[in-house]
């Protein structure tokens, strides 16, 4: 499951609207509710175990992130995702992914406090965190087609190696709270596109391979190596993203 879709919340802490949004939320972003499905307060109570209260809760949010749309009266569905979103969304996911990987390898290069400020941090954090970011590189590099297993159609197993590297990054930006809050609220949406267009293994290899390039630069402490792979990376993953994505209208015959 992608890091953007778990909640944070402490299991004893969560009501149970929590988690009926959040097991809307998953099955919208991994695909199992497809754009255009209708959502019903009964059916989704009935299915989800909890009473229609916390489901009309659920959907209110469903509907502020973007995931659901109203149709007409007491009608709810999937939000559809067209093309020109998608290239709304990377145009600001570009822009605010470079500025990230150059605040993370400034961070290598100065020291490890809040943008960088070695009096802050120090080589000790300055250390820790380009050893992280060059583990990462290292990780991503030995990913091929061939590592991406048949039996894990979902491959969970390199989204939670990618979750791993946005830990890292957010780890990076504790000094630049209002850009981590900006990519966080777009990592929901991507993380659903990039389920709808099930890339191949090929296309998820390169981009491993774009990926173990962005964490080496961030260690090497080279903010415009790492802007500019960053750049290359969601350049790639348009094109690919583009020519895979379901039109409106087609559905997914693929299984989640």
């Amino acid at each position: 499951m992608d890091a953007a879709v778990r909640s944070e919340a402490l299991p004893t802490a969560r009501t149970a609207a929590d988690r009926a949004f959040d097991a809307l939320r998953t099955e919208i972003v991994e695909g199992e509710l497809a754009p255009g499905a209708p959502l019903t307060e009964v059916e989704q109570a009935q299915r989800l175990g909890v009473s229609r209260t916390p489901v009309r809760e659920a959907f209110a949010r469903l509907i502020a992130a973007g995931l659901a749309t109203e149709r007409g009266p007491r009608t709810l569905v999937v939000s559809d995702i067209e093309p020109d979103d998608v290239s709304a969304l990377f145009e600001l996911r570009t822009a605010l992914d470079e500025q990230a990987a150059r605040i993370a390898a400034r961070r290598v290069a100065h020291g490890g406090g809040p943008g960088g400020d070695a009096r802050a941090g120090g080589d000790g954090a300055r250390n820790a965190a380009g050893s992280r970011f060059a583990a990462l590189a290292t990780r991503f590099a030995a990913v091929d087609a061939a590592t991406l297993s048949d039996d894990d159609p979902q491959r969970h197993d390199y989204y939670a190696l990618v979750a791993e590297f946005d830990a890292a990054l957010d780890e990076s930006l504790t000094g630049s709270p209002y850009l981590a809050a900006a990519i966080a609220s777009t990592r929901v949406h991507l993380a659903r596109v990039r389920r709808l267009a099930r890339a191949d293994d090929e296309r998820l290899a390169q981009s491993a391979a774009e990926h173990a390039a962005i964490a080496r630069a961030i260690a090497d402490g080279d903010p415009e190596r790492a802007a500019a792979a960053t750049r290359l990376h969601l350049h790639e993953a348009l094109t690919s993203i583009h020519a895979h994505l379901p039109r409106r209208g087609a559905k997914n015959r693929e299984t989640a």
